[in-house]
């Protein structure tokens, strides 16, 4: 059943080391004037609270921009100390919604043993505050699960931890998120799951970002990437068309909640919108 309004949000990450944090704040500026849900802001890269932009980019968005944020937190490289300053650093920024990760793994960072998965981070927030919680899900399921089954029971287990909504990992075939939505409503997870959307706008990096997030690629897509992957304006044309036809197709059959993936990139957020 078609729905009559799409809520969308956006996500965000905070600029590589060396490059100046007042670069982004542009792009925030023109996601706001979209009036999104909200805008989600990705955890520094290796786990380190110590050059994290994270909190700062979310304490902009909610304060100077009166926006919704939420922050990702992701625990398998921080210690249950670390988590307490980023909490409190989270608190004092009026900031209450955090996307609760475990993180991937780095062979850079040594893991550390107080959290291995990211419901023992849902706990320990939960023990914490009064934060709202979001939580990460996979469609296709998690790559270091053996099964799709034993992902939606660990999601479960998420869920009846405390997360209250979900984001979804990208996926480029609808159905695949259809048959999910179904498999998770038998497994009584009856929250909100934003749908996860990325425009596909260059070869290496969707191909890098499928590698690593297990997301497959359905025939259609490969086609139009086989077709235009030596003309990147007509790639860029061509991918940000086959997520307005799949943000379409999901609006007609009643997903109202889109998150897109617009990769620092709010020129493209506006084409989709539009």
């Amino acid at each position: 059943m078609k729905c009559e309004k799409i809520n969308y949000s956006f996500e965000i990450f905070p600029p590589k080391k060396g490059i100046m944090i007042d670069t982004i704040y542009e792009t925030i500026e023109k996601l706001v004037d979209l009036k999104p849900q909200f805008i989600s802001v990705t955890y520094g890269a290796g786990g380190s609270i110590r050059n994290n932009k994270t909190v700062e980019l979310a304490s902009f968005i909610k304060n100077k921009e009166n926006m919704e944020a939420i922050t990702h937190l992701t625990c398998i490289n921080s210690t249950c100390e670390e988590i307490d300053i980023i909490l409190e650093d989270l608190k004092k920024e009026k900031i209450d919604k955090i996307l609760a990760l475990r993180g991937d793994r780095n062979p850079e960072f040594e893991d550390k043993k107080d959290f291995s998965y990211a419901v023992d981070l849902v706990n320990y927030i939960k023990e914490k505050g009064d934060f709202k919680i979001y939580g990460g899900c996979y469609p296709e399921g998690h790559l270091e699960c053996d099964t799709y089954e034993e992902d939606i029971i660990h999601l479960k287990e998420k869920v009846d931890a405390g997360v209250g909504e979900l984001i979804s990992q990208l996926f480029f075939d609808n159905n695949v998120y259809y048959k999910f939505l179904d498999d998770t409503m038998k497994k009584n997870i009856n929250v909100p799951i934003h749908a996860g959307i990325m425009p596909v706008t260059n070869l290496k990096s969707i191909l890098r970002m499928t590698v690593m997030c297990g997301a497959s690629i359905p025939r259609p897509l490969m086609k139009l990437l086989a077709k235009y992957q030596y003309n990147e304006g007509d790639l860029r044309k061509a991918g940000i068309e086959y997520s307005i036809k799949q943000i379409e197709e999901l609006n007609e059959n009643g997903v109202d909640n889109i998150h897109l993936y617009v990769m620092n990139n709010a020129d493209i957020a506006k084409e989709i919108l539009k």
